[in-house]
């Protein structure tokens, strides 16, 4: 069953109302950044939940947390973390990029669309919720996990998310569980949007030094980014499930960053030349020729891990959309 033909209700009384997204389906950055005229458009959805309180609405409005699952889909967790959130005053978007697109999972293979198709979906999202009577445009932040924690930092980026949503527009605060960065712009800035990433240090399907290093690299541009690492967390340690090996997993974390260049072209770690033909399937055979894939990783939470988590994202969303 599609998510949007499920009929979600939170402890606390709220419902989940389907909100369509007119989006689009970019082979790569460059489509988005620089030939934009041609895109394939199609409409995807979510669920929008509004809190049965209002002890956070400033102006008849109420800030808005935008949660964007990873390869697997919208996950029971995804569902706790926005019954979190409202729970404690906020409005709660939950995204489905997979739907629409009739795909179940990305697990095996993510190149089913690409990743510069899972951000503009993110600011696609920004755009509808913007202007609901109900939110807030000024505090609306994006949590992204896995790949959705990679599409959240992308969404982040001026670089990309001008060309989307204009100069200056989009989130207020990003938080980004144990993300992949393995695409980084190489202007990565993202101006006042404030970045936060959640990462166990035993992670075996995105590499926390390639992330530390993104993060950096946000710092020198000015940017406000802090990262914290959990000493023998695995991936998805907020799912409170015990620790699991996925077989069919298809992991790279090894393999060498992907820049893209100001247009939007990925430049090859070969060979240091942007082409904007490139596409994240070229890049991913690239690594699996250079002996950098595997199959099989581990996902799941040790006792306190969730608990950790939710703490850490609660404390996140009061201080900056609060």
């Amino acid at each position: 069953m599609r998510f949007r033909d499920q009929d979600i209700v939170f402890a606390g009384g709220a419902r989940g109302e389907n909100v369509d997204i007119l989006t689009a389906n970019p082979v790569n950055y460059f489509h988005v950044i620089s030939n934009a005229f041609d895109l394939p458009r199609l409409v995807i959805d979510g669920k929008l939940f509004l809190p049965a309180s209002d002890n956070r609405r400033r102006n008849g409005k109420l800030p808005l947390v935008m949660v964007v699952p990873g390869s697997l889909g919208v996950a029971p967790s995804h569902l706790a973390h926005a019954e979190t959130v409202v729970g404690d005053g906020f409005a709660a978007f939950v995204l489905d990029s997979f739907g629409a697109r009739n795909v179940t999972s990305t697990v095996a293979n993510q190149t089913q669309f690409s990743f510069a198709a899972s951000a503009y979906d993110v600011l696609a999202a920004w755009q509808v919720l913007a202007v609901h009577p109900d939110i807030d445009a000024s505090r609306i932040g994006a949590q992204g996990h896995s790949r959705g924690g990679s599409a959240v930092l992308t969404a982040a980026t001026r670089r990309f998310a001008d060309a989307v949503v204009g100069a200056g527009a989009g989130f207020r605060s990003v938080l980004a569980a144990y993300p992949w960065s393995g695409h980084q712009f190489l202007d990565p800035s993202v101006d006042e949007t404030e970045i936060r990433v959640l990462m166990g240090d035993a992670d075996e399907w995105c590499s926390p030094m390639q992330v530390q290093g993104h993060c950096q690299a946000i710092r020198l541009t000015g940017g406000k980014a802090t990262m914290r690492l959990i000493g023998g967390a695995q991936h998805s340690f907020d799912r409170g499930t015990a620790i699991e090996n996925v077989p069919d997993a298809s992991v790279s974390p090894a393999a060498p960053t992907a820049y893209v260049a100001d247009d939007g072209a990925f430049i090859h770690p070969l060979t240091g030349v942007a082409d904007s033909k490139l596409t994240d399937r070229d890049l991913m055979i690239y690594a699996l020729k250079a002996g950098y894939g595997r199959k099989g990783a581990r996902i799941g939470s040790r006792d306190g891990d969730a608990e950790l988590f939710k703490t850490d994202m609660l404390a996140f969303w009061r201080r900056t959309l609060g």
